[in-house]
Protein backbone atom coordinates (compact mmCIF):
# COMPACT_ATOMS: atom_id res chain seq x y z
CA UNK A 1 0.00 0.00 0.00
CA UNK A 2 2.81 2.11 0.79
CA UNK A 3 4.93 1.54 -2.38
CA UNK A 4 1.64 2.33 -4.47
CA UNK A 5 1.11 5.61 -2.52
CA UNK A 6 5.15 6.11 -3.06
CA UNK A 7 5.14 5.44 -6.61
CA UNK A 8 1.79 7.57 -7.35
CA UNK A 9 3.16 10.87 -5.69
CA UNK A 10 5.95 10.11 -7.56
CA UNK A 11 4.12 9.93 -10.99
CA UNK A 12 2.55 12.60 -10.10
CA UNK A 13 5.58 14.96 -8.81
CA UNK A 14 6.83 13.95 -12.65
CA UNK A 15 3.81 15.26 -14.30
CA UNK A 16 3.26 18.12 -12.62
CA UNK A 17 7.22 19.28 -13.39
CA UNK A 18 7.61 17.76 -16.45
CA UNK A 19 9.44 20.28 -18.53
CA UNK A 20 11.68 20.81 -15.71
CA UNK A 21 12.81 17.05 -15.61
CA UNK A 22 13.32 17.33 -19.56
CA UNK A 23 15.05 20.42 -19.59
CA UNK A 24 17.79 19.09 -16.58
CA UNK A 25 18.23 16.16 -19.12
CA UNK A 26 18.50 18.29 -21.82
CA UNK A 27 21.17 20.32 -19.41
CA UNK A 28 22.92 16.90 -18.52
CA UNK A 29 23.16 15.44 -22.18
CA UNK A 30 25.04 19.05 -23.28
CA UNK A 31 27.21 18.87 -20.83
CA UNK A 32 28.03 15.26 -21.31
CA UNK A 33 28.43 16.34 -25.37
CA UNK A 34 30.90 19.17 -24.41
CA UNK A 35 32.93 16.53 -22.60
CA UNK A 36 32.71 13.79 -25.54
CA UNK A 37 34.00 16.51 -28.04
CA UNK A 38 36.47 17.38 -25.60
CA UNK A 39 37.98 14.04 -24.72
CA UNK A 40 37.36 13.45 -28.53
CA UNK A 41 39.54 16.57 -29.74
CA UNK A 42 42.36 15.80 -27.13
CA UNK A 43 43.02 11.95 -28.08
CA UNK A 44 43.40 12.57 -31.98
CA UNK A 45 44.95 15.80 -31.89
CA UNK A 46 47.02 15.57 -28.91
CA UNK A 47 49.79 13.02 -30.77
CA UNK A 48 50.15 15.54 -33.84
CA UNK A 49 51.06 18.54 -31.25
CA UNK A 50 53.43 16.58 -29.63
CA UNK A 51 55.05 15.45 -32.83
CA UNK A 52 54.64 19.27 -34.10
CA UNK A 53 56.82 20.53 -30.87
CA UNK A 54 59.58 18.01 -31.24
CA UNK A 55 60.02 19.12 -35.19
CA UNK A 56 60.59 22.16 -34.10
CA UNK A 57 62.70 21.97 -31.29
CA UNK A 58 64.78 19.78 -33.58
CA UNK A 59 64.75 22.23 -36.46
CA UNK A 60 65.69 25.07 -33.99
CA UNK A 61 68.87 23.25 -32.47
CA UNK A 62 69.96 22.60 -35.88
CA UNK A 63 69.53 25.98 -36.94
CA UNK A 64 71.67 27.01 -34.13
CA UNK A 65 74.16 24.24 -34.75
CA UNK A 66 74.46 25.44 -38.21
CA UNK A 67 74.54 29.07 -37.55
CA UNK A 68 76.73 30.05 -33.87
CA UNK A 69 76.72 33.66 -34.48
CA UNK A 70 73.02 33.84 -33.92
CA UNK A 71 72.42 33.22 -30.08
CA UNK A 72 69.60 31.58 -28.87
CA UNK A 73 67.87 34.83 -27.07
CA UNK A 74 68.22 36.47 -30.53
CA UNK A 75 66.93 33.99 -32.55
CA UNK A 76 63.76 34.01 -30.15
CA UNK A 77 63.33 37.38 -29.91
CA UNK A 78 63.20 37.30 -33.98
CA UNK A 79 60.68 34.43 -34.38
CA UNK A 80 58.22 36.70 -31.30
CA UNK A 81 58.26 39.26 -33.39
CA UNK A 82 57.42 37.92 -36.69
CA UNK A 83 55.08 35.71 -35.53
CA UNK A 84 53.02 38.15 -33.03
CA UNK A 85 52.66 39.95 -36.56
CA UNK A 86 52.40 36.76 -38.46
CA UNK A 87 48.90 36.84 -36.13
CA UNK A 88 47.87 40.37 -37.46
CA UNK A 89 48.12 38.79 -41.22
CA UNK A 90 51.88 40.77 -41.91
CA UNK A 91 53.99 38.36 -43.11
CA UNK A 92 58.15 38.81 -43.73
CA UNK A 93 57.97 36.30 -46.34
CA UNK A 94 59.47 37.27 -49.50
CA UNK A 95 56.50 35.35 -51.66
CA UNK A 96 53.81 37.46 -49.79
CA UNK A 97 55.15 40.75 -49.72
CA UNK A 98 52.68 41.57 -52.21
CA UNK A 99 49.50 40.99 -50.54
CA UNK A 100 47.95 43.54 -48.60
CA UNK A 101 45.52 42.93 -45.68
CA UNK A 102 43.95 46.40 -46.49
CA UNK A 103 43.14 47.07 -49.82
CA UNK A 104 39.43 47.76 -50.21
CA UNK A 105 38.57 43.78 -51.41
CA UNK A 106 40.45 42.57 -48.48
CA UNK A 107 38.89 45.21 -45.84
CA UNK A 108 34.85 44.12 -47.26
CA UNK A 109 36.38 40.57 -46.88
CA UNK A 110 37.12 41.37 -43.51
CA UNK A 111 33.86 43.56 -42.66
CA UNK A 112 31.56 40.35 -43.29
CA UNK A 113 33.40 38.43 -41.60
CA UNK A 114 33.22 40.73 -38.77
CA UNK A 115 29.28 41.38 -39.59
CA UNK A 116 28.66 37.74 -39.86
CA UNK A 117 30.31 37.04 -36.65
CA UNK A 118 32.36 34.56 -38.80
CA UNK A 119 35.87 36.23 -37.66
CA UNK A 120 38.60 33.65 -39.23
CA UNK A 121 41.13 35.65 -36.76
CA UNK A 122 43.66 35.99 -39.82
CA UNK A 123 43.46 39.88 -40.18
CA UNK A 124 43.12 41.79 -37.47
CA UNK A 125 43.49 46.01 -36.97
CA UNK A 126 46.63 47.13 -35.97
CA UNK A 127 45.95 50.14 -34.82
CA UNK A 128 44.27 51.74 -32.01
CA UNK A 129 41.59 53.87 -34.07
CA UNK A 130 40.96 50.26 -36.30
CA UNK A 131 40.06 48.55 -32.55
CA UNK A 132 38.09 51.37 -31.74
CA UNK A 133 36.01 51.92 -34.59
CA UNK A 134 35.76 47.80 -34.89
CA UNK A 135 34.02 47.97 -31.91
CA UNK A 136 31.56 50.60 -32.79
CA UNK A 137 30.87 49.12 -36.02
CA UNK A 138 30.44 45.69 -34.64
CA UNK A 139 28.27 46.84 -32.34
CA UNK A 140 25.64 48.60 -34.58
CA UNK A 141 26.75 46.55 -37.61
CA UNK A 142 25.95 42.91 -36.07
CA UNK A 143 22.22 43.80 -34.79
CA UNK A 144 21.89 45.03 -38.09
CA UNK A 145 23.07 42.29 -39.54
CA UNK A 146 20.35 39.95 -37.97
CA UNK A 147 17.77 42.30 -38.55
CA UNK A 148 18.65 41.99 -42.27
CA UNK A 149 19.23 38.08 -42.46
CA UNK A 150 15.61 37.86 -40.50
CA UNK A 151 13.97 39.87 -42.97
CA UNK A 152 15.56 38.37 -45.82
CA UNK A 153 14.58 34.91 -44.45
CA UNK A 154 11.60 35.70 -43.76
CA UNK A 155 10.78 36.55 -47.36
CA UNK A 156 12.39 33.53 -48.96
CA UNK A 157 10.35 31.15 -46.41
CA UNK A 158 7.27 32.40 -48.13
CA UNK A 159 8.11 31.28 -51.80
CA UNK A 160 10.71 28.82 -50.72
CA UNK A 161 8.63 26.57 -48.17
CA UNK A 162 5.41 27.97 -47.49
CA UNK A 163 3.92 28.36 -51.13
CA UNK A 164 5.82 25.04 -51.92
CA UNK A 165 4.65 22.69 -49.01
CA UNK A 166 0.26 24.42 -49.46
CA UNK A 167 0.47 23.72 -53.37
CA UNK A 168 2.02 20.17 -52.87
CA UNK A 169 -1.30 19.71 -50.21
CA UNK A 170 -3.80 21.23 -51.70
CA UNK A 171 -2.73 20.26 -55.41
CA UNK A 172 -2.53 16.39 -54.60
CA UNK A 173 -4.01 16.05 -51.66
CA UNK A 174 -1.19 14.48 -49.56
CA UNK A 175 -0.53 14.92 -45.83
CA UNK A 176 1.21 18.27 -45.13
CA UNK A 177 3.50 16.78 -42.58
CA UNK A 178 4.78 14.12 -44.89
CA UNK A 179 5.44 16.92 -47.82
CA UNK A 180 7.14 19.28 -45.61
CA UNK A 181 9.27 16.61 -44.40
CA UNK A 182 10.43 15.58 -47.64
CA UNK A 183 10.23 19.31 -48.44
CA UNK A 184 12.79 19.87 -46.11
CA UNK A 185 15.34 16.99 -46.92
CA UNK A 186 14.85 18.01 -50.35
CA UNK A 187 16.03 21.47 -49.54
CA UNK A 188 19.10 20.56 -47.28
CA UNK A 189 20.08 18.58 -49.84
CA UNK A 190 20.37 20.95 -52.86
CA UNK A 191 22.05 23.79 -50.09
CA UNK A 192 24.63 21.24 -49.65
CA UNK A 193 25.55 20.65 -52.74
CA UNK A 194 24.91 24.23 -54.11
CA UNK A 195 27.10 25.65 -51.32
CA UNK A 196 29.08 22.69 -49.92
CA UNK A 197 30.15 20.39 -52.57
CA UNK A 198 30.01 22.47 -55.55
CA UNK A 199 32.17 25.27 -53.44
CA UNK A 200 34.52 22.37 -52.06
CA UNK A 201 35.23 20.81 -55.66
CA UNK A 202 36.08 25.22 -56.89
CA UNK A 203 38.33 25.71 -53.79
CA UNK A 204 40.18 22.46 -54.45
CA UNK A 205 41.24 23.64 -57.73
CA UNK A 206 41.67 26.92 -57.40
CA UNK A 207 43.62 26.90 -53.72
CA UNK A 208 47.16 25.51 -54.59
CA UNK A 209 47.53 23.43 -51.15
CA UNK A 210 44.19 22.34 -50.36
CA UNK A 211 42.85 19.20 -51.09
CA UNK A 212 38.43 17.95 -51.71
CA UNK A 213 38.29 17.41 -47.90
CA UNK A 214 39.58 20.60 -46.47
CA UNK A 215 38.26 22.73 -49.12
CA UNK A 216 34.69 20.90 -48.16
CA UNK A 217 36.27 21.52 -44.26
CA UNK A 218 36.58 25.49 -45.16
CA UNK A 219 33.37 25.86 -46.40
CA UNK A 220 31.46 24.18 -43.71
CA UNK A 221 33.49 26.21 -41.19
CA UNK A 222 32.58 29.54 -42.84
CA UNK A 223 28.82 29.06 -43.63
CA UNK A 224 28.19 27.71 -39.68
CA UNK A 225 30.00 30.87 -38.37
CA UNK A 226 32.97 29.15 -36.33
CA UNK A 227 35.22 30.50 -38.50
CA UNK A 228 38.92 28.97 -36.94
CA UNK A 229 40.91 30.95 -39.55
CA UNK A 230 43.24 28.05 -40.45
CA UNK A 231 42.01 28.03 -43.72
CA UNK A 232 41.30 31.45 -45.47
CA UNK A 233 41.18 31.43 -49.31
CA UNK A 234 43.05 33.65 -51.08
CA UNK A 235 46.12 34.46 -48.98
CA UNK A 236 48.19 32.11 -50.95
CA UNK A 237 51.10 33.69 -52.95
CA UNK A 238 50.61 35.26 -55.97
CA UNK A 239 47.20 34.35 -56.39
CA UNK A 240 46.03 35.48 -59.42
CA UNK A 241 43.08 38.05 -59.57
CA UNK A 242 43.39 38.30 -55.91
CA UNK A 243 40.64 41.07 -55.48
CA UNK A 244 37.89 39.67 -57.77
CA UNK A 245 38.69 36.47 -56.04
CA UNK A 246 38.09 38.19 -52.72
CA UNK A 247 35.04 39.89 -53.58
CA UNK A 248 33.56 36.46 -54.85
CA UNK A 249 34.47 34.88 -51.62
CA UNK A 250 32.61 37.65 -50.03
CA UNK A 251 29.22 37.31 -51.91
CA UNK A 252 29.45 33.17 -51.21
CA UNK A 253 29.39 33.70 -47.52
CA UNK A 254 26.85 36.24 -47.71
CA UNK A 255 24.32 34.40 -49.74
CA UNK A 256 25.87 30.99 -47.91
CA UNK A 257 24.59 32.12 -44.72
CA UNK A 258 21.32 33.00 -45.74
CA UNK A 259 20.77 29.84 -47.25
CA UNK A 260 21.64 28.42 -44.21
CA UNK A 261 19.53 30.03 -42.55
CA UNK A 262 16.78 29.14 -44.68
CA UNK A 263 17.15 25.90 -44.19
CA UNK A 264 17.44 25.68 -40.33
CA UNK A 265 13.86 27.98 -40.44
CA UNK A 266 12.49 25.02 -43.01
CA UNK A 267 13.58 22.27 -40.44
CA UNK A 268 12.20 24.62 -37.31
CA UNK A 269 8.60 24.64 -38.48
CA UNK A 270 8.30 20.62 -38.73
CA UNK A 271 5.82 19.85 -36.76
CA UNK A 272 8.03 17.40 -34.97
CA UNK A 273 10.37 19.42 -33.90
CA UNK A 274 7.72 21.98 -32.39
CA UNK A 275 6.72 19.26 -29.93
CA UNK A 276 10.26 18.47 -28.88
CA UNK A 277 10.98 21.89 -28.38
CA UNK A 278 7.83 22.31 -26.14
CA UNK A 279 9.50 19.16 -24.13
CA UNK A 280 12.20 21.80 -22.76
CA UNK A 281 9.83 24.83 -22.50
CA UNK A 282 7.78 26.18 -19.55
CA UNK A 283 4.40 25.83 -19.62
CA UNK A 284 1.95 29.12 -20.23
CA UNK A 285 -0.56 30.11 -17.75
CA UNK A 286 -3.85 28.78 -19.38
CA UNK A 287 -6.49 32.04 -20.40
CA UNK A 288 -8.96 29.49 -18.54
CA UNK A 289 -7.29 28.76 -15.57
CA UNK A 290 -6.78 32.81 -15.40
CA UNK A 291 -10.08 33.62 -15.85
CA UNK A 292 -11.17 30.76 -12.72
CA UNK A 293 -8.29 32.59 -10.88
CA UNK A 294 -10.46 36.09 -11.26
CA UNK A 295 -13.78 34.30 -10.63
CA UNK A 296 -12.44 32.77 -7.57
CA UNK A 297 -10.67 36.36 -6.74
CA UNK A 298 -14.30 38.28 -7.43
CA UNK A 299 -16.29 35.41 -5.33
CA UNK A 300 -14.10 35.57 -1.93
CA UNK A 301 -13.90 39.68 -2.47
CA UNK A 302 -18.19 39.41 -2.58
CA UNK A 303 -18.51 37.37 0.05
CA UNK A 304 -16.12 38.64 2.38
CA UNK A 305 -18.60 41.74 3.18
CA UNK A 306 -21.37 39.10 3.63
CA UNK A 307 -19.89 37.69 6.67
CA UNK A 308 -19.01 40.56 7.65
CA UNK A 309 -21.98 42.81 7.85
CA UNK A 310 -25.00 39.58 7.63
CA UNK A 311 -27.44 39.15 5.46
CA UNK A 312 -29.18 43.03 6.17
CA UNK A 313 -26.71 44.33 4.19
CA UNK A 314 -25.86 41.53 1.43
CA UNK A 315 -27.76 43.38 -1.25
CA UNK A 316 -25.32 46.35 -0.64
CA UNK A 317 -22.80 44.32 -2.69
CA UNK A 318 -23.49 43.74 -6.30
CA UNK A 319 -21.46 41.59 -8.37
CA UNK A 320 -20.01 42.65 -11.78
CA UNK A 321 -22.27 40.62 -13.63
CA UNK A 322 -25.84 42.06 -12.01
CA UNK A 323 -23.97 44.82 -12.67
CA UNK A 324 -23.45 44.15 -16.58
CA UNK A 325 -26.98 43.06 -16.94
CA UNK A 326 -28.38 45.99 -15.48
CA UNK A 327 -26.23 48.41 -17.73
CA UNK A 328 -27.43 46.21 -20.66
CA UNK A 329 -30.67 46.35 -19.38
CA UNK A 330 -30.88 50.31 -19.45
CA UNK A 331 -28.91 50.30 -22.78
CA UNK A 332 -31.85 48.53 -24.37
CA UNK A 333 -34.54 50.14 -22.91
Amino acid sequence: MLQSAASSSCARLFQSHKSTWYFVLLVLGYILYLIFGAVVFSSVELPYEAALRQDLMALKTQFLRDNECITEESLERFLREALDASNYGVSILNNTANNWNWDFTSALFFASTVLSTTGYGHTAPLSKGGKTFCIIYSAFGIPFTLLFLTAVVQRIMVYSTRKPISYVHTRWGLSKPLVAIVHSCLLALLAVSCFFLIPAAIFSALEDNWNFLESFYFCFISLSTIGLGDYVPGEAANQKFRELYKLGITFYLILGLIVMLVVLETFCELQQLKQLRKMFYLKKEKTQDRLAILEHDQLSFTSAPDRAHGDDKAHTFVSVSSLSSRSDDFMIQ
